[in-house]
């Protein structure tokens, strides 16, 4: 990496301040002086730091009430939480955007070069890659994982965004799934999965190495992109009903007991099987509001999920349901 260029210029000296900072112990005026700069420019060169990542700050208290909430959700469920803290009162669109930001800085953690990286698109996803921070990465490939069309739009635009923040974070190249997030037919369906341009896409989808995903849901204060935008009419929603429907993953549908199978409008859908889904490595859920909790419950019943983020109200809602469903059974479902 040469020095002559600014950009890397800047995070050389980034680097510098960031560890007499924070390794050396040094107040700002005596990295000031030793840089022969101002403290504001130190100040500035540390935000600097911590915004794209190359600082990395956790916090770690024996008296977190998150960390006993990750602890129990992941006895109970198998699955890797993290715990986003925030007050019961503030707004479901200020929760939302908390655990997207929290998601936006972890997820460089799961994402490395010579990786296939599948994004679903909706709510949850378009606040996330608001809050990616960047890690450059070689010969990784960002891949839609369900189309985003329906009879109003094609859903370029809107899914294109998404991934466009999600390449540019992880210097990685972008694989777009230009078909409809519902096909009218299942047998459009099945034919254009035969031809040779589809089946591209869906090679590269049965390679992920991690799946990032929202939780749709009918239930939210937030509401799920595929709920509002078109993409259901009146028929859908008697079918979704009649079928015990909770929730989706990427536009694929599921129980309350997690179970998938025979739900008629998967047969219709774009998005991935879900039986092909839980053989991903990594299955990273993002998820806000107690609205949620059955859609959530759901999926993780199904498997779904290897590393869940998620705000602290919805987290105490799932433990506290477990606990109730222990005392009146003996066993919480998670290990019946």
């Amino acid at each position: 990496m040469s020095e002559s260029n600014p950009e890397n210029a800047k995070i050389v000296a980034a680097l510098t301040a960031a560890q007499m900072y924070y390794m050396q112990d040094l107040t700002m005026g005596a990295i000031a002086s030793e840089l022969s700069t101002s403290r504001s420019s130190v100040s500035r060169l540390l935000s600097f730091a911590r915004e794209s990542g190359l600082v990395d700050i956790q916090i770690r208290s024996p008296f977190d009430r998150g960390l006993k909430l990750e602890h129990t959700i992941h006895t109970r469920h198998r699955v890797v939480a993290y715990v986003v803290p925030m007050p019961e009162s503030i707004s479901d669109i200020d929760r939302l955007e908390r655990v997207a930001m929290t998601a936006g800085r972890l997820l460089g953690r799961f994402v490395d070069s010579n990786m296939v990286v599948g994004v679903a698109w909706g709510s949850t996803l378009g606040a996330i890659s608001r809050h990616l921070v960047k890690k450059p990465t070689h010969n990784s490939t960002i891949v839609q994982m369900n189309g985003a069309g329906n009879t109003q739009t094609t859903g370029i635009d809107y899914a294109s965004e998404i991934l466009h923040r999600f390449g540019e974070a992880f210097s990685a190249q972008v694989q777009q799934f230009p078909v409809p997030a519902f096909f009218d037919d299942p047998r459009t369906k099945e034919g254009l999965w035969r031809e040779r341009s589809t089946r591209r896409l869906l090679d590269i989808q049965s390679r992920m190495d991690v799946a990032v995903f929202g939780l749709g849901s009918p239930f939210a204060e937030v509401p799920s992109q595929v709920y509002i935008g078109g993409y259901l009419d009146a028929e859908d929603y008697r079918s979704l009903s009649a079928d015990g429907v909770v929730g989706d993953i990427a536009t694929v549908f599921y129980r309350g007991d997690g179970t998938f199978a025979d739900i008629d409008l998967n047969a219709r859908a774009s998005g991935p099987n879900l039986e092909r889904l839980r053989r991903v490595a990594r299955r990273i859920c993002v998820v806000s509001g107690v609205q949620k909790l059955p859609s959530l419950r759901g999926a993780l019943a199904a498997g779904l999920i290897t590393d869940l983020i998620l705000d602290e109200s919805l987290a105490s809602a799932l433990v506290r349901e477990v606990a109730l469903e222990t005392r009146a059974t003996g066993a919480p479902r998670a290990l019946r």
